[in-house]
């Protein structure tokens, strides 16, 4: 049997329907560029369409940066499900895989950066409909790191909780700037400090 050749990008997206080409466009040159740095013309044309298609699927700019930011936050919560699955008897192990995950996931994001926190920057108005999609997938990432606190029977699981997501958020940050070698494997480390700290 011959090997299958993975087409490449142009041949994989040629074959998708409009609005998905609209949001892997969007998708590469938002995370690449910035939500800010990206005009409409520009995802229309990345996608091999036009402004008129990307608004009659999407409306405005705004609701197709808060659709993209929609798809990042539903592959975490895929990872979380994921992650609870594969130790669904272990909290304390779901909550070292939470931090396996995103140390993992550094190398990809060393260039450019953690899409939420680069969006929140370039989008101060609280109102923006992409500033709600982070502010409540971060508020969810939360509540379900502290009920694996709980579950593993953390004292203070809130505080347990905060203290990760102040490392995780940090490390995103760090491998950014480049300001700390060995971020991933330093940030697992804190993680498995914090659960010792509070494992009562």
């Amino acid at each position: 049997m011959t090997d299958t050749v993975r087409p490449g990008r142009a041949e994989r997206v040629a074959k998708l329907p409009p609005r998905e080409r609209i949001l892997d466009a969007a998708e590469e040159l938002f995370h690449s560029e910035g939500v800010r740095g990206v005009g409409v013309q520009a995802v229309a044309d990345r996608a091999g369409t036009t402004k008129a298609a990307l608004y009659r699927h999407f409306g405005t700019k705004d609701a197709l940066v808060a659709e993209w930011l929609l798809i990042v936050a539903a592959e975490y919560a895929d990872a979380f499900d994921r992650i609870e699955e594969r130790w669904r008897d272990d909290p304390r192990a779901q909550i070292r895989g939470v931090a396996a995950f995103v140390a993992d996931g550094l190398s990809a994001i060393s260039h450019r950066g953690c899409p939420f926190v680069n969006s929140l920057a370039e989008l101060p108005d609280a109102s923006h409909p992409a500033r709600q999609v982070i502010e409540a997938h971060k508020a969810r990432q939360l509540r379900r790191l502290t009920a694996m606190c709980v579950t593993a029977g953390l004292t203070d699981p809130e505080g347990a909780a905060a203290e990760i997501t102040f490392a995780l958020e940090g490390a995103q940050v760090s491998v950014q700037n480049g300001s700390v070698e060995r971020v991933g494997e330093r940030v697992v480390a804190f993680v498995d400090a914090v659960i010792a700290w509070h494992g009562g």
